[in-house]
């Protein structure tokens, strides 16, 4: 086995240790299309159409994950999600 071979493979093992956690948005009786857009749009980085199809599926699936990456970067957006008044959690 080459050199390269070795670190490729390293590299491999190592980005799959990384673990993906979601923000997953549940549907209320209590926010606006609107609002719960404008909230995608300027937490979770959403252009226009991502947060109405968004809205859309939390409406009627009754939940969407509108996030996922590494822990450190979606808590302080779930956080800010919830400080809106939307119904999100961290998974």
């Amino acid at each position: 086995m080459s050199t390269k071979e070795k670190i490729q493979e390293e590299v491999e093992v190592l980005e799959k240790e990384v673990f993906q956690h979601e923000i997953v948005l549940h549907n209320d009786d209590v926010n606006t299309f609107d609002h719960v857009i404008e909230s995608l749009i300027s937490v979770c980085d959403h252009n226009l159409e991502q947060a109405e199809q968004c809205a859309m599926l939390v409406h009627y699936k009754g939940k969407c994950t509108v996030k996922s990456g590494e822990f450190k970067d979606l808590e302080p957006r779930c956080s800010k999600l919830l400080q809106l008044g939307l119904s999100a959690e961290l998974v």
